[in-house]
């Protein structure tokens, strides 16, 4: 099967035709949100080890959860390339494009992805099985077929996804109902809809056009930027509880602070002038929040366990 098309475009050298294939596989399969919620779901592994859970584990977690992620990518894209078409922030994705020689094949693709990994460790480990698929469930299912093109409330139902990412951390780690897994799958429920609605905020005309109910769309800015408000507040106050776990400490609360801070300060500023280029600015440091935490949460489970 080839994904793309393979015939030699003149001018076109090797090492740039294998940077425009690698690109694609970046953009098809969404490799930069896959890396959040590997990054997420190792930041469940850590907290339900109450320290380091094991290269095996974390190399079972990373095969099987990129997989997963990536196929449920796959099948998002497929799904929307028609409505890709009309928003300039996605109109370049290669089944919009038609880079992709053969998309009937991206469905089988998608779902193999998802399956394979999922059923190779049922046998040994269930609850990896069940949230592995219902991250995918959830994403594809619920959020990009049922929900997006239906209601305002798309996104805020649809973050459970990234709350499966960590649960199945915790799972691989052999606990997955541990209870800082559990609150940081909350917390990761509450981050989506802000994280999306900066994003939308920032492409709003594009949404527009598309005729997607994202709820900046139907509000103004100023009222978007209050209900991210509505999102960010108990994100940052929950991110700041976790340390009160016995597995995490200084280590972890002193960077989270610090992200924390400038998360509140980004949002105030959007709220008193909701222009694009502050909703970029929360839109980027909500991407900097989740990583800096997630990094928070593997070196305070360390050092405590190494302190204890």
């Amino acid at each position: 099967m080839s994904l793309t098309d393979t015939s030699q475009k003149p001018g076109l050298t090797a090492p740039a035709n294998w940077r425009s294939k690698l690109q694609l596989i970046v953009v098809l399969f969404k490799l930069r949100i896959v890396f959040l919620l590997l990054m997420a779901a190792t930041g469940g592994a850590f907290l339900a080890a109450g320290g380091w859970p094991g290269l095996g584990n974390l190399l079972l977690l990373w095969l099987t959860g990129g997989m997963a992620a990536a196929g449920a990518s796959a099948l998002n894209q497929y799904w929307e390339r028609e409505s890709d078409g009309n928003m300039g922030r996605t109109q370049k994705r290669p089944l919009v494009t038609g880079e992709i020689a053969h998309p009937n094949w991206i469905p089988y693709v998608g779902i193999g992805l998802v399956l394979l990994p999922s059923l190779a460790v049922l046998p040994f480990n269930l609850p990896l099985t069940f949230f592995l698929l219902l991250g995918a469930i959830i994403y594809v299912g619920i959020y990009t077929i049922w929900l997006k093109p239906r209601t305002l409330l798309n996104i805020v139902i649809g973050g459970a996804a990234g709350s499966a990412a960590v649960l199945s951390g915790s799972a691989a780690a052999g606990n997955w109902n541990d209870t800082g897994a559990l609150v940081l799958s909350l917390l990761l429920f509450l981050w989506t809809p802000f994280h999306f609605w900066s994003l939308a905020l920032l492409y709003r005309d594009d949404y527009a056009r598309s005729d997607v109910p994202m709820l900046p769309v139907h509000t103004t800015p100023r009222q978007a930027a209050w209900w991210v408000m509505s999102h960010t507040l108990p994100t940052g106050l929950g991110g700041l509880l976790l340390a009160l776990l016995p597995t995490l400490g200084w280590v972890y609360l002193v960077p989270v602070i610090w992200i924390t801070a400038d998360l509140f300060w980004r949002n105030t500023k959007l709220i008193k002038s909701p222009t694009p280029q502050n909703a970029k600015g929360l839109f980027m440091s909500s991407n900097i929040y989740l990583l800096v935490l997630l990094l928070a949460i593997c070196a305070g489970t360390v050092a405590a366990a190494w302190a204890g």
